[in-house]
């Protein structure tokens, strides 16, 4: 099922892996986090063939990492809109929900891969090289993304149970300890 971040709050199980996708028209660049959710790792990059065969390939990863959710990147435009490419993304997510049973997530990837290909060229990175590691460090871009904001989300929540059950304690306004 497709849904938005916020709706993972709450859904998801203590632990459990996300896996982040930047999905190309060539390649799909596959990021990991730890079973914590707090830090991404770029995973692998897969060259994309007929859907069925991605689809399969991403599901058996899915499988193998016992992954709680999937986080795709959506490129939007500079306005937040939705163009060809996400569009396209969206209908991939879509088609992705019949063969994989977790929650998918659309994150907004926009400069993702041009803030990675930055960071390879400030270290030097050949355009081989370049070629190689784009893919899936955007996904582990997107991925770290969605992960901060996942947990951010999380302790605002925990934040706002705690103040809720301090309130329904101290209905009063007095300290319950002092006598």
């Amino acid at each position: 099922m497709t849904v938005a971040l916020e709706g993972l709050i709450g859904k998801l199980p203590r632990y459990g892996r996300l896996i982040g996708i930047d999905l190309g028209t060539k390649t799909i660049g596959l990021a990991l986090s730890d079973v914590e959710r707090r830090i991404a790792s770029p995973l692998e990059t897969l060259k994309r063939g007929k859907f069925t065969r991605d689809a399969a390939e991403i599901a058996r990863i899915v499988t193998r990492f016992d992954v709680a959710a999937i986080v795709v990147g959506l490129p939007l435009n500079m306005d937040g809109s939705a163009g060809p490419r996400a569009q396209s993304t969206q209908s991939f997510m879509r088609n992705l929900e019949g063969v994989i049973a977790c929650p998918i997530v659309g994150w907004d990837e926009r400069l993702s891969t041009m803030a990675v290909t930055r960071t390879l060229l400030e270290a030097d990175a050949s355009r081989a090289r370049r070629g190689q590691l784009v893919d899936k460090l955007a996904a582990s871009y997107i991925l770290q993304g969605a992960i901060d904001r996942l947990n951010l989300l999380e302790d605002a929540r925990t934040q706002e149970a705690d103040r809720a059950a301090d309130q329904a304690t101290n209905v009063d306004g007095e300290d319950p300890d002092r006598e």
